[in-house]
């Protein structure tokens, strides 16, 4: 018993961040969310100026360049091939065919589209991902090809895979310069981490890091009014573009990269961007024949990117937990052990307690 008083005391510890990992890509979803409600009902708070706004307003894309950096570190020369493989079957599955059948039907049926969603809504929709939350959930169940695929993301967020199929008047002219500006940070961060191992092994824990903040600034972009009056169509979309979307890229994980029981990744890719909730606002600025469209196409947008982020991780854990798949890749796991190795152990021969001599 009298030892027991010089035993240090545990104080209170609430496991927030084992918490959000139990969710499948929770690490960015729970953020996500938890911005959007703040930012809907609790705005004000977050616009006082300063560092507050700067970190939990405005800090989204620099942290998001950042994580681009840090993953582009972890990409070996060697491994661009497998990298330049996995983006080229993402863009096909994730954006050129879905794209494609939604232009199909844009032929057939108009520009009002069908049920109350326009061709531009359904177009935007589906032709793009949410790199971050691709980021997320690869950075923990995937490796360095699937970190690295994130680029597909970086070319097909925003305007420019929608302008090119729309085919609106003067849309060839594509600012080729702002998807450079896209993927600079990537490839920056790879002749980084080719140069010195060092700035590789430092960058190790930066989606750890950025994610969750980058998250829930992206979810006060994201107004749950909007989603509830105007995006109902939105929400219907979202959970059929989500496993529909997912499930292409599932087949060319599984039958063009022979991922075998890591092709459940592949559904994780099944989201609608954030940024994409601005494209319909972009597009009726380069051809006005849009603005009709605008209002409705961003509320239903802004819900199938929330229910998408939700439904596609979900989905891919499933199936990756179907096929005993649903575990951090080796590299994680390496970087994990090496972690936990390099903890500075106690000393195994500690003094004597002096009050122990006679």
């Amino acid at each position: 018993m009298a030892n027991d008083a010089h035993m240090p005391r545990r104080g209170f510890r609430l496991p927030l961040f084992d918490g959000m990992n139990k969710v499948p890509g929770g690490l960015m979803l729970i953020p996500l969310v938890l911005g959007s409600v703040i930012g809907t009902f609790f705005m004000p708070a977050l616009e006082i100026g300063s560092f507050t706004t700067a970190l939990f307003v405005d800090s989204a894309l620099p942290l998001i360049a950042l994580l681009i950096f840090a993953t582009g570190t972890q990409v070996s020369m060697r491994s661009t091939g497998p990298v330049l493989a996995h983006t080229g079957t993402i863009l096909l599955m994730k954006s050129l065919i879905p794209a494609t059948l939604v232009i199909l039907l844009g032929l057939w049926v108009g520009l009002d589209g069908i049920l109350g969603v326009s061709i531009l809504a359904l177009l935007v929709i589906l032709d793009n991902s949410n790199g971050g939350l691709w980021l997320a959930f690869t950075g923990r169940y995937g490796d360095h090809r699937d970190r690295g695929a994130y680029m597909a993301s970086a070319i097909n967020d925003g305007p420019f895979v929608s302008m090119l199929f729309l085919g609106v008047s003067g849309l060839a002219d594509v600012p080729l310069l702002a998807m450079v500006a896209a993927i600079l940070p990537f490839f920056l961060g790879m002749l980084v981490g080719n140069l010195d191992e060092k700035w590789k092994n430092i960058m190790v824990p930066v989606p750890n890091i950025v994610i969750p903040f980058f998250a829930f600034a992206l979810g006060t972009s994201i107004d749950l009014t909007a989603v509830v009056t105007g995006g109902v169509q939105g929400l219907v979309v979202g959970l059929i573009a989500a496993p529909f979307t997912g499930f292409l890229v599932y087949l060319g994980y599984r039958f063009m990269l022979r991922r075998g029981a890591k092709s459940g990744l592949g559904f994780a890719a099944g989201t609608t961007a954030g940024n994409a909730i601005a494209t319909p606002a972009v597009i009726a600025q380069v051809d006005s024949s849009f603005v009709p469209y605008v209002e409705t196409a961003t509320a239903q947008v802004a819900a199938a990117a929330l229910i998408t982020a939700i439904l596609a991780p979900l989905i891919a854990s499933l199936v990756l937990k179907r096929a005993g798949a649903l575990e951090p890749a080796s590299d994680i796991a390496e970087a994990a052990e090496t972690a936990t190795s390099t903890e500075a152990p106690g000393d195994p021969n500690p003094p004597a307690d002096p009050r122990s001599n006679p």
